[in-house]
């Protein structure tokens, strides 16, 4: 089952979209600020972060900037009643993966997730095969010598 921590200042908000995330089969942690989250994102393995850009203390944008310091592999999606070009390009170029406009349709929430969700998992997949990739060309020649010398003990 797939974490996504949920932020966000209005708490019926958070309950509309714990209740949506349930629905869809994803465990949700939902908290109602930026400090909160970071504590809670310190101390559990997300998969995705899912939060408001403005917040009484800390915004959105720190928050991302944050997370992204301490795992830039999980995927951070905005969401803002407030949309700006300005905003929308800075959470992006910060490293949002998507910038999502409030009220938000589910079905677009849910697809949006679930692409985040896949590319991620793709990522993940890409460093698996390449640290194999490195394994086995770095064990190419240990074999390579290995075989070398048996065959010129068996002479």
């Amino acid at each position: 089952m797939k974490r996504i921590l949920v932020v966000d200042d209005e708490e019926d908000i958070l309950g509309l979209l714990s209740e949506l995330l349930q629905r869809w089969g994803f465990e949700a942690d939902t908290v109602t600020n930026g400090r909160e989250a970071l504590e809670r994102f310190h101390g559990r393995d997300f998969d995705l972060v899912l939060t408001d850009l403005k917040m009484p203390d800390m915004d959105g944008l720190e928050l991302l900037r944050r997370i992204r310091e301490e795992n830039p592999r999980v995927p951070v999606l905005m969401l803002t009643g407030f949309p700006t070009v300005d905003s929308a390009v800075q959470a992006i170029q910060e490293g949002a993966y998507d910038y999502l406009i409030k009220p938000i349709n589910p079905e677009e929430l849910r697809f949006r997730i679930q692409k985040a969700l896949a590319q991620s998992e793709q990522m993940r997949s890409l460093g698996f095969l390449k640290g194999l990739n490195w394994a086995l060309l770095i064990s190419i020649p240990v074999w390579l010598l290995l075989g070398i010398l048996l065959a010129k003990t068996l002479r």
